[in-house]
């Protein structure tokens, strides 16, 4: 796969695997084997100043200024929420701003990255949806988010879900070169495990991680247990309904070996989170080795729609619990500071539309 140039036609070093790295090695006139210690550099070690790295030759930190770059992301804002959860307004350096969330738990940080500045999805239940899709972002804007984390908190989250702004699968071969360079046993070196990607449900794309045995885990934004409720919900379902969707997620979990898809199901008040949904999800769903999050709806100014009460989201939890699903319900984090599923947003320029409108 190229590497896109990133800045004023010059490709970017974070966006680079160690293949890449030694063509780069050759092209300046140095013998390849320096792409390991190049690539631990950039990427384990997060080296700012690659003059002061040892072991490259006389001359080639120069050259790598001249005809590579290192994209960053500028945190011009950050935010912390009473429950620990921090987010961070991010500017991009291809233009544009995008929220990226540190999620703390037992002990361990979870990030949540953005892939696009907005999104085209759609969804009725989403607010970075009332954005629309402004831009795709590159892989080195990704690792620039991954970055920022670092610095701080000192070292790299243990787990990352490419859960924030935008639609993964929507940009998926900057998305396929981020989590590459993510699970890199030389670089970055998280497990594939400890990665997971959600969609809104583009099944010909579920179909490519697959077949391209993308190293993560796959989520899915189900939210609906028929078409008709889906289709309410979510555009995209008109032109991969569920049928299709599942057919693609099924094909995913026999090929990923143990791996459980995470069903990830927004209970909305009145919409669908009767029991003849949860009966219907449970059927939809037989057989698949599936983990079910039920998350209460993220309620903003921005959607019609309710949160369910807590009676019903247990009545809902009771019978998939019965049925045999390992079903979770996920408290909101981050909600007191818009953090929470749903809310990510540039909220300063939601204001502005809103006063303007």
């Amino acid at each position: 796969m190229p590497i896109p140039a990133f800045s004023a036609g010059l490709p970017a070093l974070t966006a680079m695997d160690q293949q890449e790295l030694a063509t780069l090695c050759r092209q300046a006139g140095i013998k390849p084997v320096h792409a390991a210690t190049l690539q631990a550099a950039v990427f384990r070690h997060a080296v700012n100043d690659l003059q002061s790295l040892p072991g490259l030759p006389h001359g080639f930190a120069n050259w790598l200024t001249a005809h590579t770059c290192r994209p960053q992301a500028i945190c011009v804002n950050l935010q912390q929420a009473a429950d620990g959860t921090r987010k961070m307004l991010l500017r991009m350096p291809g233009g544009g701003e995008v929220e990226s969330v540190l999620i703390p738990a037992e002990g361990r940080i979870t990030q949540c990255i953005s892939t696009q500045v907005g999104c085209a999805m759609g969804c009725g239940f989403c607010l970075t949806a009332s954005m629309g899709l402004v831009r795709h972002l590159h892989a080195s804007e990704m690792v620039a988010q991954l970055m920022q984390a670092r610095r701080i908190l000192g070292e790299y989250p243990r787990n990352v879900v490419l859960m924030g702004m935008g639609e993964p699968l929507h940009n998926y071969a900057q998305v396929a070169r981020f989590v590459r360079l993510l699970t890199d046993p030389a670089g970055i070196a998280l497990s594939p495990r400890r990665v997971t990607l959600s969609t809104s449900g583009l099944a010909p794309a579920i179909h490519r991680m697959t077949e391209d045995a993308l190293p993560c885990n796959l989520a899915v934004s189900l939210n609906a247990s028929n078409d008709a409720v889906r289709n309410q919900l979510m555009p995209v379902n008109r032109k991969y309904p569920l049928p299709a969707l599942l057919q693609a997620v099924r094909t995913f979990a026999a090929q990923s070996r143990r791996r459980r898809v995470l069903i990830e199901y927004v209970l909305i008040d009145g919409v669908n989170d009767a029991p003849q949904h949860a009966r219907e999800l449970a059927a939809l769903l037989h057989a698949l080795p599936c983990t079910v999050n039920l998350l209460p709806l993220n309620s903003h100014k921005g959607t019609p729609y309710r949160q369910s009460p807590p009676e019903r989201v247990q009545a809902f939890w009771r019978i998939l619990s019965k049925a045999g699903f390992v079903t979770v319900v996920r408290a909101a984090r981050g909600d007191d500071i818009s953090a929470a599923c749903g809310q990510l947003h540039h909220q300063q320029r939601y204001q502005r539309r809103t006063t303007a409108a």
